[in-house]
């Protein structure tokens, strides 16, 4: 299983806040983590501030966390890594 490291525990759910550089590339991960979750059928809870994105992965149907909310953990750590990258 994922250990992602840059999300806490909170009960059955892990949450991550991720800083973007600006409001558009916030945007532009919150875009492509989209299409991550309906390519998964799992959908995170986001909360976009700005250039602050508050994200909360849980499986409401499971009762808790499965491995499908650390493959979309995993999906979504790249994406901001490679947002952060560049």
């Amino acid at each position: 299983m994922y250990e992602a490291p840059d999300w806490r525990r909170d009960g059955d759910t892990i949450r991550r806040t991720v800083v973007a550089t600006d409001f558009r590339t916030a945007i532009a991960i919150v875009n492509e983590i989209a299409e991550q979750a309906e390519a998964l059928n799992h959908h995170p809870d986001i909360d976009i501030r700005w250039r602050t994105l508050h994200l909360a992965l849980t499986t409401h149907d499971a009762g808790g966390l499965t491995e499908l909310d650390y493959k979309l953990a995993a999906r979504i750590d790249a994406i901001v890594a490679d947002h952060q990258a560049g």
